[in-house]
């Protein structure tokens, strides 16, 4: 086993969280190891402590500890992604050009790995080369159930810029929701901070007005089924987890078939697809070689099936949302 090594940060690596540089150089350590190395001040960033989510500059000094050999080994040996997963994966792509690829992310497929979760996106990504010298990078998430756009950088620098714009509040994001009800008022914006907090089946994200982080969506109906359900355009400006989930709760219009927030009040009787019904609809930001990238993600079959079962149109004109900061 090698010693203590100082690992200087490259200039396409500024901006990079340090968890996830770890992720890169390392991606057989596990968080809850990274974590555990950070806690102990055996990873340090120039000398000093750091967290996980520290961002790095380029030139500074990262304190790789002799443990994270093991992880460099199980990088040396990475588990080979299934060629037919590979495949569908291909045919999910909405955009590609050197610089970014775009997917229309199936429901029920995972971004990432976790605890129960071998098949994911991530670990497929190689397989997303076509050529290039560098792996794509995941920019940012969509939940398990949640279906739509998803971006990937195909090099270091691209997934840094549009990254940058995720952060900066550039890249404008749109969903599609079907939800229990119809709110009111029938367009507004929800500011309602949002925080996580452990529960007796698992963590969950909740309304938190005093210590949750700031969470801003705007929304307006599109086009409603009576006072049952509603067809909703979401626009976040902030990205917390669940965040769409929990507004809609908070609205009194949980979107259809997401149980784990909504309860019974989800589940519209005779509806003949199921699954959650929120889809990434399109995304709007700066290219990372100039002008603007703008990407939008078709409904998957069950989502069709279930706009057509109440009279919706997927061609229909958007309402405008009066989304500035």
């Amino acid at each position: 086993m090698t010693g203590v090594q100082l690992v200087a940060v490259t200039n396409d690596e500024a901006d990079l969280r340090l968890d996830r540089w770890f992720r890169r150089h390392y991606p057989g350590l596990t968080h809850g190891r990274l974590e555990k190395l950070l806690r102990t001040g055996q990873i340090r960033l120039d000398g000093g402590r750091a967290k996980a989510s520290t961002r790095v500059s380029a030139g500074q000094k990262i304190r790789v500890p002799p443990p994270i050999e093991a992880a460099l080994q199980a990088q040396k040996r990475p588990a080979q992604a299934d060629p037919n997963d590979v495949d569908d994966l291909k045919k999910l792509i909405l955009h590609r050009d050197d610089h970014v690829i775009a997917l229309n992310k199936p429901p029920g497929l995972a971004v990432q790995g976790g605890s129960g979760v071998s098949r994911h996106i991530d670990g497929m990504l190689d397989g997303l080369r076509f050529g290039a010298s560098e792996r794509p990078r995941l920019v940012h998430r969509l939940d398990k159930d949640t279906s739509g756009v998803l971006l990937l950088g195909r090099s270091a620098s691209a997934a840094a810029h549009l990254a940058s714009a995720f952060r900066g509040k550039a890249a404008i994001k749109t969903y599609w929701a079907l939800t229990a009800g119809v709110p009111s008022p029938e367009a507004g914006r929800i500011d309602l901070a949002v925080a996580k907090r452990p529960t007796d089946v698992g963590e969950r994200v909740v309304a938190d007005a005093i210590s949750g982080k700031r969470a801003i969506t705007y929304y307006a109906v599109v086009a409603q089924a009576g006072r049952k359900v509603a067809w909703l355009a979401l626009r976040p400006r902030t990205g917390r987890t669940h965040q769409l989930r929990v507004h809609c709760v908070a609205l009194g219009v949980p979107i259809i078939g997401d149980q784990k927030y909504g309860g019974a009040a989800s589940v519209i009787d005779g509806l003949p697809s199921g699954g959650m019904m929120l889809h990434a609809r399109a995304i709007e930001l700066p290219h990372p070689a100039g002008g603007k990238l703008e990407i939008e993600a078709p409904l998957h079959d069950g989502m069709r099936t279930a706009w057509r079962f109440f009279g919706f149109e997927p061609a229909m004109v958007m309402p405008t949302m009066d989304d500035s900061p």
